[in-house]
C-alpha cells in the first residue's frame, strides 16, 4: 500500500493558505485550504464493500491516513463517504456524487480504453461508469477516478465540451502531490 506522510501534506497545505490569503489561487474560495479528518478503515472498506470496489492504493490511503478532502485541486477533492458541507447550497457537482453512489454505478466497467477526444455533448452518463469523481473544476470539467478496467487507479478528466474524456495523470498521488508542489 501506499502510504502518505499526513504531516507533511497538512504542512504545505498551511503554507498554501499562508501564501495565499487572499484565496486567490483557483478553487482555494471553494476548499479554504482546509482537510476533514481520515477516514477510519473499517468505513473506507464498507463504501468498498458496498460498492463491490477496490480503491485504488494510493486515493485509499490518502483518505485513510491525510482526509476526506476538501482541500485539493479544482475546487477541491469531493469527500468519498459524506456529502460536501456546502451540500444544503445547490451545486451542479452534488448531483455527480450523488450518481457515482447509486448501486453498481461504480463496479460497472469503464467503458473506454483509449482517450475520447473533442466534444462529447451532453449525454456522458455512460462514459463515467467505474468511475469516482475526485474534483469539479468548473464549466462541466470533472476530474474522475477510474476504478475498474485496464485504466484502473489513473486519474482524467472529462470536458464534454472541448476536450473529451482522456487521461490527465497516471494515479492519484502524481495528480495530489503535483497541485502540492505548485506555487
Amino acid at each position: 500500500m501506499e502510504h502518505w506522510d499526513e504531516g507533511t501534506v497538512r504542512a504545505r497545505i498551511r503554507e498554501m493558505a499562508a501564501q495565499d490569503g487572499e484565496r486567490a489561487r483557483f478553487g482555494a474560495d471553494t476548499h479554504r485550504y482546509e482537510l476533514a479528518p481520515a477516514l477510519p478503515e473499517a468505513e473506507i472498506r464498507a463504501f468498498e464493500e458496498a460498492h463491490g470496489v477496490g480503491l485504488p492504493a494510493a486515493y485509499r490511503s490518502f483518505v485513510a491516513v491525510v482526509g476526506n478532502g476538501p482541500a485539493g485541486p479544482g475546487h477541491g477533492l469531493m469527500p468519498l463517504t459524506t456529502p460536501r458541507p456546502e451540500a444544503g447550497d445547490e451545486w451542479a457537482v452534488d448531483d455527480e456524487w450523488e450518481e457515482d453512489r447509486l448501486p453498481g454505478r461504480l463496479a460497472a466497467p469503464f467503458p473506454l480504453t483509449e482517450p475520447l477526444p473533442g466534444r462529447i455533448g451532453a449525454a456522458t452518463g455512460d462514459l463515467t461508469r467505474g468511475t469516482l469523481m475526485l474534483a469539479e473544476e468548473g464549466c462541466g470539467m470533472y476530474i474522475r477516478l477510474i476504478l475498474t478496467g485496464p485504466r484502473a487507479g489513473e486519474i482524467w478528466r472529462i470536458d464534454p465540451d472541448w476536450r473529451g474524456f482522456a487521461p490527465v495523470h497516471p494515479d492519484f498521488r502524481d495528480w495530489y502531490t503535483e497541485w502540492l508542489q505548485r506555487p
